[in-house]
């Protein structure tokens, strides 16, 4: 068979195929040449699901006759001015994204630069470009999309579908850049220089407002910075829908990003469930490679680990703020009303209340390098502060206990509803964290047999798993020797290094290690903390609501459930019609 140059047409048709998936590429494309070109008012209108039409129109820069004409050539940019690929500014720089859309549509493009005596406009199916009224901007018209390619119109979804796919491109994109506004079929609108909390409850739904927290975290070796906002533990959704991550303003579906989003959650949240945020993370282009594949979507970092275990230290610090210590932030805020002048901070520590030993009480004795605290062992209570002032902390003063199962408070004009067994599980399993993991030298090696590339993967992360107390090493070409492990931690490690190298080859990364301590520490502050069905004084659940302020992370207990729940008192009295 001989060998033969393919046709422009074909060419294009096979572009397309990688760059123009669904209607929502075509609008995703056009809407980031938008954005390069200085548009800040983009509209967007759709027919059909993008199947009969797709229209963009911008007030951006506009091209002058000779730019339309090369604008639809394949591998033709205006993105790349200094042939750069390490310094990429721009959202599009390959150059294949007209021609493809043209090679499978009805494609028109109609614009003005400012300074023509008139517009253009362009029949992208016979290259015919002619003088036109157009007065603005660019307006690019995109009809009968896949018609040309039947096959791959058929494996459109419903027009619903294809829709909620452009709703989401057109929302990521609006969350990418705040001083641009957006517009689609008149429904969607962001208007522009929208507040980022603003923008955020109009993408998200309203039930983020109040429960977001901020994020700004610089890591000054590698220059990167981390801003956004994460919601609350308690506040989470049944998939990854509500998740924007950014990288120097790109919208990207990251690897490396999911994972440590999701390793900063592990211990706030089920692992079925997935936590909301719009993370903007920028770094030095030179670190990062964005020329990854046509869709743009995907990223590589220099240097991954360290970005991972910086967005996870960043995260978990944001998740790690007390009650009080969230307080007195909102307090430091100039012009903040917020009645908070007879909040006490830093309250002196007060020892745990847990129940009588059970069996395996010895067993975090085993695990840590340190004895366990003396804070977790047997109820004792020791307060010192004045009971007449419970009413003006967070959770306020104990009234009461129900069901055996909640403590009643009342802080201020709020009823406070206290899950006494999730309060002091977090607490337990917070104190048990602090400790060093304990470690067993083996006499004699265990060898595991894996493949080649599975050793590479391992050895890849072997710093990583030496921190969760396994020390490993290369055995040949084809093993792995475990010369220290987790003290009193009998596993299947031949089993668990498979699992490790699975995950280092799909993802980058591995969280094996950690999610067995989080189960680990998860199940015994569970079995040692007080149950529900016992039956506690004042004195000691008024000692609990003081240590549960004072606990990181202690509005969730360690399987995500919620610690607590603040009722206003006037909400009470809608119950009751005395408003």
């Amino acid at each position: 068979m001989s060998v033969r140059v393919l046709p422009d047409f074909l060419v294009n048709q096979i572009a397309a195929g990688e760059v123009v998936e669904r209607p929502a590429s075509v609008v995703k494309e056009l809407v980031e040449n938008a954005l390069d070109a200085g548009a800040d008012q983009i509209v967007i209108d759709v027919i059909d699901g993008g199947r009969t039409l797709i229209s963009v129109i911008d007030n951006g820069s506009g091209m002058e006759r000779d730019d339309l004409a090369r604008a639809i050539m394949r591998h033709a940019t205006s993105k790349l001015p200094d042939d750069n690929l390490q310094n990429i500014s721009f959202m599009g720089f390959r150059g294949e994204a007209l021609p493809s859309i043209a090679s499978v549509s009805d494609m028109a493009i109609d614009t003005y630069n400012g300074v023509d005596e008139n517009g253009w406009c362009m029949d992208c199916s016979s290259n015919e470009i002619r003088p036109s009224s157009w007065q603005g901007g660019t307006r690019i018209r995109v009809e009968n999309l896949f018609a040309k390619t039947p096959a791959r119109l058929k494996f459109l979804r419903s027009d619903r579908a294809e829709m909620m796919s452009i709703v989401d491109v057109v929302k990521r994109l609006a969350m990418a850049r705040m001083d641009v506004g957006f517009t689609l079929n008149n429904k969607w609108r962001f208007p522009k220089n929208q507040n980022v909390e603003d923008r955020i409850a109009a993408v998200m739904g309203d039930d983020v407002i109040g429960n977001m927290l901020p994020i700004d975290a610089k890591s000054g070796s590698s220059n990167m910075h981390l801003t956004g906002f994460i919601s609350v533990p308690t506040l989470r959704r049944a998939s990854s829908v509500d998740q924007y991550l950014f990288v120097n303003n790109r919208p990207v579906q990251d690897k490396v990003l999911v994972g440590a989003l999701r390793a900063a959650y592990m211990d706030v949240m089920h692992a079925r469930e997935f936590p909301l945020c719009a993370l903007y993370l920028d770094i030095d282009a030179a670190a990062v490679d964005v020329n990854v594949s046509p869709a743009k979507t995907e990223v590589h970092f220099l240097e991954p680990n360290h970005v991972r275990s910086f967005i996870i230290k960043s995260l978990r610090d944001a998740l790690a703020t007390t009650m009080n210590e969230s307080i007195a932030q909102t307090c430091a805020t100039p012009g903040n009303n917020a009645h908070t002048e007879n909040l006490h901070f830093n309250m002196p520590p007060i020892s745990a209340y847990t129940v009588e030993d059970r069996k395996n009480t010895n067993w975090a004795d085993k695990f840590f390098n340190s004895k366990t605290p003396s804070n977790i062992k047997p109820f004792e209570v020791d307060l010192h502060h004045d009971d007449n002032n419970d009413v003006d902390l967070p959770l306020g003063r104990a009234i009461g206990q129900i069901g055996k199962k909640y403590i009643l408070a009342q802080s201020h004009d709020n009823l406070v509803i206290v899950d006494q067994h999730a309060a002091h599980e977090r607490i337990t399993y917070e104190r048990l964290r602090k400790h060093e993991i304990k470690t067993q030298p083996l006499l004699t090696p265990i060898v595991v047999k894996l493949r080649p590339e599975d050793v590479v993967a391992i050895m890849s992360i072997a710093n990583d798993l030496k921190d969760s107390g396994l020390h490993v090493d290369a055995f040949g070409d084809d093993a792995i020797a475990i010369f220290e492990k987790p003290a009193d931690w009998d596993m299947d490690w031949a089993a668990v290094l498979h699992d490790v190298a699975d995950e280092v080859r799909a993802h980058g990364h591995s969280s094996k290690l950690q999610e067995g301590l989080h189960l680990k520490l998860a199940n015994y502050a569970c079995h040692h903390s007080v149950r529900a069905g016992q039956v506690l004084d004042l004195t000691q659940m008024n000692a609990l609501l003081r240590d549960i302020e004072n606990t990181t992370r202690g509005g969730e207990c360690n399987h995500g459930r919620p610690v607590y729940k603040i009722i206003p008192i006037a909400e009470i009295d809608g119950w009751f019609e005395r408003i």
